[in-house]
């Protein structure tokens, strides 16, 4: 299974990302432009002592990254826009899950592209215009795993 963050603008949600990332033994994509540097402080300091067991990968754009997949790939996008709850999502154990940067969201081709694929968190106020994406991120890949079986070692 695979997060993935498409032009990310924030290093802090990067880093907490690449924590849960760590935990659950998760691979870590960084697509596009980013709002950082991950040799900057600030993303080693929110990963704490954890960024150097993150397996991740850097790619230039989104088509540099598919190219990277095997034929068919489970590609799972999550959006305040998303029609479908993420409960429906079909997670697989090579899911991708993707997310839009924290200002912009997806570029607007994604959202054309992959409309069917789109995939929301509920909030049940509206005083909210959505989550933390590394609150997100969490919440996704936790019921992804949840979904797809896999637990945590006991003890």
């Amino acid at each position: 299974m695979k997060i993935v963050l498409i032009n990310p603008d924030i290093p802090w949600n990067a880093g907490n990302i690449g924590r849960s990332c760590v935990a659950t033994g998760t691979e870590l994509a960084f697509v596009g432009k980013m709002g950082f540097e991950l040799s900057a402080k600030e993303i080693r300091r929110s990963g704490l002592d954890y960024w150097q067991f993150l397996k991740y990968s850097v790619h230039a754009d989104f088509e540099a990254f598919l190219k990277t997949l095997p034929e068919n790939p489970s590609l799972l996008f999550f959006s305040t826009r998303g029609g479908k709850s993420y409960w429906q999502a079909p997670y697989r154990e090579d899911s991708c899950l993707i997310f839009g940067a924290e200002t912009a969201g997806f570029p607007d081709a994604i959202y054309e592209k992959y409309a069917d694929r789109m995939y929301r968190i509920p909030m049940w106020s509206d005083r909210v215009r959505s989550l933390n994406l590394s609150t997100s991120a969490g919440v996704a890949l936790y019921e992804a795993l949840r979904q797809t079986g896999k637990t945590a070692p006991q003890g």
